[in-house]
């Protein structure tokens, strides 16, 4: 019986299986692989998972959905709760899901850090987010997000995702994206600081979007964007992602 789906939640359930040999292709899946499935929902994609991989792990927020997901394997383990509250699995190797659109960008920043092990993921997010997450500078779509993405990952592969494959439809493009793992800043979390504080005032400049995130002096930051080359009134949009790392540096020299 198909079963209402809840607004709240972000819900769009898969329904098209032909989408899940996509997946498979983007996520490499291996018989090695633990992967972790954020939002399973009715459980079409665990499924497909459980058969190619060592072990699944699947966190579903909605324990309405418990009844589909009570026989996917002896291999997959079902976790009901808020992803962004519960301590993940860190033995995740990948990270393979149909991400609820309302929480998949906060989700996938926090993996970056909180689940080293993970390598690569494979994400069914809107369009408009996928294009974020690598997005270039000066772009509309270039933000903190594409900065900390393309620190920490490349991408390597993209599949635009019509939406009858979901019930119901959502109102928006979807795409799947994928990206592997490669080796981050040496000191992650001050970057994190520097790139989150110089994109929280868009309008301003780079050194008084700094200031008024309390990360440093103006006067500290514009001193330490004419030591990368960059001119006092740079805004965060302009920089380049490794520019940020540079900018750290400088600010901690």
């Amino acid at each position: 019986m198909l079963r209402p789906v809840k607004k709240q939640y972000g819900q769009h359930f898969l329904r098209d299986p032909n989408i899940l040999e996509v997946i498979g292709r983007l996520a490499e899946l291996g018989p090695d692989d633990v992967v972790l499935e954020i939002g399973p929902g009715q459980g079409v994609l665990t499924r497909y998972l459980a058969g190619r991989v060592r072990r699944v792990h699947a966190v579903e927020i909605d324990r309405a959905l418990e009844p589909a997901l009570s026989d996917l394997g002896e291999n997959v383990d079902v976790v009901f709760g808020d992803a962004l509250q519960l301590d993940l699995p860190q033995d995740a190797t990948k990270l393979v899901a149909n991400l609820p659109y309302n929480v998949a960008t906060p989700l996938v920043v926090e993996s970056l850090d909180g689940l080293p092990n993970v390598g690569l993921w494979c994400v069914m997010v809107q369009r408009e987010v996928a294009d974020r997450f690598f997005a270039m500078p000066r772009t509309k779509a270039y933000g903190a997000v594409s900065v900390l993405v393309r620190l920490h990952a490349r991408r390597t592969g993209f599949h635009p995702v019509s939406r009858t494959v979901f019930r119901p439809p959502p109102n928006v493009d979807s795409a799947l994206v994928a990206f592997e793992r490669v080796a981050p800043p040496a000191d992650a979390a001050r970057v994190r600081r520097v790139v989150v504080g110089g994109f929280g005032h868009r309008r301003k400049t780079l050194a008084n979007a700094l200031s008024l995130a309390g990360v440093t002096s103006r006067e500290h930051a514009v001193a330490a964007l004419e030591a990368i080359g960059r001119r006092p009134d740079t805004r965060a949009e302009a920089l380049e992602p490794e520019e940020f790392v540079r900018l750290t540096e400088a600010l901690d020299a």
